[in-house]
């Protein structure tokens, strides 16, 4: 079964995470449990209050969608217990036309693989005719393995190393050939011959086999009883006895305990070698508490990822989470500018010029005819008020208006009331570093062929971060240098005056075509601009006009 991610942009503000989690619970509530609400990156101190106070779960913070194992697994698969004999196991692996078998605890630890070469290696090593035959195994097993009717069971889990005596010679060559070999190690096979019985069970072997069907008298039966020899009746003849007996070992004895697994979480960049040298071109996977997860096979790699994604609150790849372009994108639920973003198939993309994704998904549980819970309902006004300065900002449209007011008659939450607590918990600043501020909510621009990055935070006062200045300027240098963009901004908002500060570390030749109006070095006024979106990028889009027209 697939997973398909519903994942906002890289350093996610509110309305990013907001939109994912109920996009994806409405995905949910429509029958298709397979989307899984997503964020790409840490929550901001506004985001974290919100969830918190209307007690939705947070949603998965993927780091990256780099190719890993767990993306390409196919599902669970067949595993013996460590306990169980090599015949069954082999049974197992011819039933299901598998290569190799893990073998695991009974809580499910990965132990070790049984493949074919390992089980070659290990029964010719068994029956060389130049060395004893020696088994492990216990009378479980052996009964197990040869369907055999028990008549005496004595410590029947108990695993001992076996020397298997097939009771062929005469009487007396037989005797001294038993007579090499410490009895309780040892176990006879024999037909119905009584002396031979009477013999074994005398001198204490472990156990009596008896093929071919035949039975036990009930004097020996008695003796071996009092000897505490077990006595096995099996179905087939001598020799089939003796060869299925070699199989009785348990599996864990026979498999390779030398092949590692993998991780679920391991790249396919890693883990593309290792496949090549193993056996059957297939690994086992596991989880961090070594759990078997499932097998990954070479040509797995080659089939379509059972990960796919919904993107909401962007439609660039530059602002998506890294190795988003490796899997299918089903849909885009955004209200940014178009990117330069192309599928190999078609898709549903929605992109409307309002002030808030929120907005676009509050109006989709209506128009599926859905009923909103009341926390989604809750979180759905937070992030419309929070990306719209609280119904204030320029990219507010008729539609967010509405939208909240539905949203606020549900919910019977204050619109003023509730975008006052929202805003004021995005602009608490004490006691977090300059690159926490910088990183919370950065999106990345293309412009000219040019790139540059765009941070944004909104501040009841801007009189703390103009206090820090010198931290924040050598923040966004690291930023602009790691980069190597043209500039990076920080664009400060105050929510009280409606107007913005820009911070800027950039190449001198963009800071000669800067139109704005200084306040200090590198600090510039931006009355009544309180959008990034559609106030600020476009006049930072004419800045770089005139920087590539020079």
């Amino acid at each position: 079964m697939k997973t398909v991610y519903v994942i906002g942009h890289r350093n996610p503000d509110t309305d990013s995470v907001v939109s994912a989690a109920a996009y994806a619970r409405l995905k949910q509530s429509l029958g298709q449990t397979e989307h899984i609400a997503a964020r790409a990156g840490k929550i901001s101190p506004q985001t974290e209050y919100i969830f918190d106070r209307f007690r939705v779960p947070i949603p998965e913070y993927i780091p990256d969608l780099v190719p890993k194992v767990r993306y390409y697994l196919s599902g669970e698969c067949a595993t013996v217990k460590t306990g169980t004999s090599l015949w069954s196991a082999i049974e197992k692996m011819e039933e299901s036309d598998i290569k190799v078998l893990p073998v695991v605890d009974e809580d499910g630890t990965y132990r070790s693989l049984l493949h074919y070469n390992v089980f070659a290696r290990n029964v010719l090593k068994i029956l060389d005719p130049e060395k004893e035959a020696a088994v492990t195994t216990s009378i479980s097993l052996v009964c197990g393995t040869l369907s055999a009717q028990p008549v005496i069971i004595r410590d029947e889990e108990e695993l001992f190393k076996s020397t298997i005596l097939v009771a062929a010679a005469q009487f007396g060559t037989f005797k001294q050939m038993l007579a090499v070999y410490p009895p309780e190690n040892v176990i006879v096979i024999t037909g119905d011959r009584t002396d031979i019985q009477e013999y074994c069970i005398k001198q204490k072997v472990r156990a009596v086999v008896i093929s071919s069907g035949y039975t036990l008298e009930k004097p020996l039966r008695d003796l071996a009883d009092k000897n505490n020899v077990s006595v096995l009746i099996s179905p087939y003849d001598t020799s089939a006895s003796a060869m299925l007996i070699v199989y009785s070992s348990p599996v864990s004895s026979m498999a390779d305990s030398t092949i590692p697994p993998v991780n679920a979480n391991d790249t396919l960049r890693k883990i593309r070698p290792l496949l090549q040298k193993s056996p059957g071109r297939c690994l086992p996977v596991v989880d961090d508490a070594n759990r078997l997860l499932g097998i990954i096979l070479e040509s797995d790699l080659i089939h379509e990822a059972n990960v796919e994604v919904i993107l909401v609150d962007h439609n660039e790849l530059s602002q998506a989470v890294e190795g988003v372009d490796n899997y299918k994108i089903r849909e885009v639920i955004d209200h940014h500018r178009l990117g330069s973003f192309s599928t190999r198939y078609p898709i549903t993309f929605i992109n409307k010029p309002v002030g808030a994704t929120s907005t676009i998904v509050t109006n989709l549980f209506r128009q599926n005819r859905v009923s909103i819970p009341k926390e989604i309902a809750s979180i759905l006004l937070a992030g419309i008020l929070s990306d719209t300065l609280i119904l204030q900002s320029a990219t507010t449209t008729e539609e967010d208006r509405e939208t909240a007011e539905y949203l606020s008659n549900i919910t019977n939450l204050d619109i003023k009331a509730l975008g006052q607590d929202v805003l004021t918990a995005a602009s608490r600043l004490g006691g977090r570093s300059a690159s926490e501020v910088v990183h919370q909510d950065m999106k990345e621009y293309t412009e000219e062929d040019f790139s540059f990055t765009v941070s944004q935070i909104e501040v009841d006062t801007t009189d703390e971060l103009i206090t820090r200045k010198e931290e924040f300027f050598e923040e966004l240098e690291i930023e602009r240098r790691s980069r190597k963009t043209l500039f990076s901004a920080l664009m400060v908002t105050d929510i009280t005056k409606l107007t913005s500060l820009l911070l800027i570390s950039s190449e001198p030749a963009f800071l000669q075509v800067i139109g704005f109006p200084k306040m200090d070095t590198n600090i510039y006024i931006l009355k009544d601009i309180v959008s990034r979106k559609k106030q600020l990028i476009p006049l930072l889009s004419e800045q770089i006009e005139k920087l590539s027209a020079q």
